[in-house]
């Protein structure tokens, strides 16, 4: 299971440091939510006492999620949840992985991780590292030239997925090489299968964005995409130098889907086209409204895509509404507004068009976050999750509390259910709960330790930018950049991972 956006999330979106801070002050002036979106009440169906109950939903089959293999909604009929509710919820600190050493007050990025049952692999500065999964050993090292760029959201069945990195280090004369490698590696060996770069003219293109779909990696940019077999690295289909319009970037998983840019900035058309991994050809496309400039894959089964249109979400999120395409005929089923003084997902959509965060999409429903707003106690905040269905783009009346001092942060899909992580308050450390599709119950998995020491570990990876990875009874969470800056002279952890008792 990759890094979510999970979808989204996972699987994700991981911000730099600059939009980092943007993002907190955007957080730390956000209108109470109190109004203007109606809150429907969940029903009181209860769940099953050996998984997280699976009973699913009302609005729709699609949505299954394979609970760790890809990290992605697999479409298709609802799977069976797979995540098993532990007789003691209550966790213990497995390993911890100190922050990489960073010289000349530089930030290296540090983003990428995947799951799969026999490791847990993180990128670390100019390396992917292998663990031991529940002692946090180093199983296998890939040593890299220069500091990855991007890892793929998504896996093959086997356990194979792609990177890009630069070709050297940075050094302060040059503060980057550009993302021009591109490499498939083996998740359970720690092999690299091999280093690709793609030229335009005479000069390598730097990636802004990888995927897998299939046996196919995906890579985007300005100049165009290009795809690679992942067991070979045999070129599959490259930019054209006669093409006027190109490939900014790919949503992969389940299916192969591409964000096509034409025209000239102010005059932008977007197509949403899905695509056969395989030879690229196009089997269906939604153009979307001109003008519209940027917009991220959510998902590519069911096919949802976010994008800020006319600039008009007002908080840095790239989201101000969601599309919902039919990939077989590229005809748009719904379309939901999503207010970014009341929602709290986010997408890049510039560069890195997969990366989106603390949303889901599963059961033909999005799942999204509110705001926090006040709570029932004083001084207390909280939030809620909110389900829409992707056919009609209406609210399904599903609502998910967080609770005073909780806030609710949704990571990936279980079959037909939600995992969510839920941010503690000042002495209480986070939890993992899954969400029923069907009666919106809530099931605790996991509730980490209140140790002073461990809290602030866990604090310290927020899920707006933290990588959060939650199977199989285990939660890793781990930072995306490495730096000198702003070190406290505690001790920094690039990875932190739970298991229940």
């Amino acid at each position: 299971m990759p890094m979510q956006p999970q979808p989204g999330t996972g699987g994700g979106r991981k911000l730099n440091s600059s939009v980092l801070i943007i993002v907190a002050a955007v957080v730390a002036i956000a209108l109470i939510v109190t109004g203007g979106i109606w809150y429907a009440s969940s029903s009181d169906d209860g769940g099953k006492d050996d998984t997280a109950s699976s009973s699913g939903g009302t609005g729709g089959d699609k949505g299954g999620d394979k609970g760790g293999d890809e990290g992605g909604d697999t479409g298709g009929q609802s799977t069976k949840a797979t995540e098993k509710v532990p007789s003691d919820p209550n966790s213990k600190v497995l390993f911890q992985v100190p922050a990489p050493e960073v010289k000349d007050d530089r930030t290296i990025p540090t983003v990428g991780s995947w799951v799969t049952d026999k490791v847990y692999a993180k990128s670390g500065v100019a390396e992917v590292v292998g663990y031991d999964l529940d002692k946090g050993t180093k199983l296998w090292t890939i040593k890299l030239p220069g500091p990855v760029c991007q890892g793929s959201n998504h896996a093959t069945e086997d356990n194979r997925t792609a990177i890009t990195f630069q070709p050297k280090m940075p050094t302060k004369s040059q503060p980057s090489h550009g993302c021009t490698q591109v490499a498939g590696i083996d998740l359970d060996t720690g092999k690299k299968l091999w280093t690709k770069t793609v030229e335009s003219g005479t000069q390598p293109i730097s990636f802004d964005n990888v995927t897998v779909s299939g046996s196919t990696v995906a890579v985007g940019s300005t100049s165009g995409g290009a795809g690679f077999d992942i067991a070979t690295g045999d070129r599959v289909w490259a930019p054209k130098a006669t093409d006027t319009c190109y490939d900014a970037g790919y949503g992969g998983g389940p299916k192969l889907v591409a964000v096509r840019k034409c025209g000239s900035y102010g005059e932008r058309q977007l197509s949403i086209q899905t695509l056969d991994s395989k030879s690229g050809k196009v089997i269906s496309e939604y153009k979307m409204t001109k003008g519209i400039e940027y917009a991220s894959v959510v998902s590519t089964e069911p096919l949802v895509v976010a994008a800020d249109v006319g600039d008009s979400a007002g908080d840095g999120s790239g989201i101000s509404d969601f599309f919902s395409i039919d990939n077989k005929t590229g005809k748009l089923r719904s379309r939901i507004s999503a207010p970014g003084e009341q929602f709290n997902a986010s997408c890049d959509g510039i560069t890195k068009v997969e990366e989106c965060r603390l949303l889901a999409v599963g059961n033909d429903r999005l799942y999204l976050p509110t705001e926090k707003h006040d709570g029932k106690g004083e001084y207390s905040d909280t939030n809620e999750i909110i389900a829409f269905d992707l056919a009609t783009g209406k609210q399904t009346g599903q609502r998910a509390d967080a609770g005073d001092d909780y806030e609710l942060c949704p990571l990936r899909m279980d079959g037909p259910n939600l995992i969510a992580y839920k941010r503690g308050p000042y002495d209480k450390g986070g939890q993992v709960v899954s969400i029923d599709g069907g009666s919106f119950k809530e099931t605790k998995l996991m509730e980490n330790p209140a140790t002073e020491s461990v809290m602030d570990v866990e604090r310290s990876m927020l899920p707006d930018y933290a990588e959060i990875l939650y199977t199989n009874g285990r939660l890793f969470m781990s930072d995306v950049f490495a730096s000198e800056l702003g070190s406290s002279g505690e001790e920094e952890y690039l990875v932190i991972a739970f298991g229940a008792k």
